[in-house]
């Protein structure tokens, strides 16, 4: 086969991934469910990396989907966290970013590691301070109903669950925390949850592929999933590891989603249990209806990267 001839098959093979994958009103549209959460983390790059394109990304798809809330995984602020309700990072990080108004609606923050470098206290004590950023405690749960679909979010504070975090004194609020206290209410809240679908939602991941300390994911295999696996949970999806990953283990039907960074990605390959993998930015939509809850990957130009469907 000649040169030009491969050039030719190539960009054609091209030009038909990029129109597959192309964002189109009608592709916005189909996302919608009867409800609509947005998932965001490892954003606080005071609008570099990309951080600035994808926030506006994300509320151009609120204006068509109408999202309930954003569930916002950890690390909105990088580096050394934050000093206080007054820090200047609270403007360049989140505020002065997230502007579209269809993103001024409820925010659901967990704690990342990089938080945990900074006054955490100071995370939780922002919810007097913005209409919009509700997060009532380092753990907590939230759940929402609409025309007869009911979905649960758990938000789990992992740090404290990771003897890495417990140990460093560049993390000193993790040793503070009861790790037992927190798993006995992670239990006792998936004990009694009857809404359709329930998810686990925390910074870092339980599986994934990535070169970041390999005890960070066993610790929590040992202390949290066996808690998702008692009590059946959808999906845990998780933040910290900067791309788009889709993981299943021969010993459970739930899904450990990592949602991409909102700013600066990292490289990814397939590891065991992959289902799907990607190095894009970006953010993830759940949407959920009565018998079927999605969770739709999205990159930073609004295509939808990967769809995970899950039926009743």
């Amino acid at each position: 086969m000649n040169l030009n001839k491969i050039i030719t098959i190539a960009a054609a093979a091209l030009l038909n991934t990029v129109i597959a994958g192309a964002q189109s009103p009608q592709l916005i549209d189909s996302i919608k469910g009867e409800i609509n959460l947005f998932v965001a983390n490892d954003t606080g790059r005071n609008g570099y990396y990309k951080q600035k394109a994808i926030a506006d990304k994300m509320g151009e798809m609120a204006d068509v989907i109408g999202p309930e809330a954003v569930i916002a995984i950890g690390d909105i602020h990088h580096y050394l966290g934050i000093e206080s309700v007054d820090d200047p990072l609270w403007m360049t990080n989140y505020e002065l970013i997230y502007t579209h108004p269809e993103l001024m609606i409820p925010w659901h923050p967990v704690l990342g590691n990089h938080e945990y470098e900074g006054n955490t206290q100071a995370v939780i004590d922002y919810s007097s301070k913005s209409r919009r950023w509700q997060m009532p405690a380092r753990y907590y749960t939230k759940s929402w109903e609409n025309d007869g679909t009911t979905i649960r979010l758990v938000m789990v504070d992992t740090a404290p669950l990771i003897d890495k975090y417990r140990n460093s004194d560049e993390h000193p609020d993790a040793r503070k925390q009861d790790m037992n206290r927190q798993l006995q209410w992670v239990d006792s809240v998936l004990n009694t949850a009857n809404e359709d679908w329930v998810i686990v939602a925390g910074h870092h991941p339980i599986y994934a592929q990535t070169s970041k300390t390999e005890s960070e994911r066993t610790d929590l295999q040992k202390r949290l999933k066996p808690i998702l696996l008692k009590h059946k949970v959808a999906a845990y999806i998780n933040g910290h590891i900067h791309n788009f990953q889709d993981i299943t283990m021969p010993d459970s039907p739930i899904h450990y989603v990592t949602n991409s960074a909102g700013a600066l990605s990292r490289k990814v390959k397939p590891t065991e249990g992959t289902q799907y993998c990607s190095p894009s930015e970006g953010f993830s939509i759940i949407t959920a209806d009565k018998d079927r809850l999605s969770i739709h990957f999205i990159d930073a130009d609004g295509n939808r990267l990967h769809v995970i469907e899950l039926d009743k």
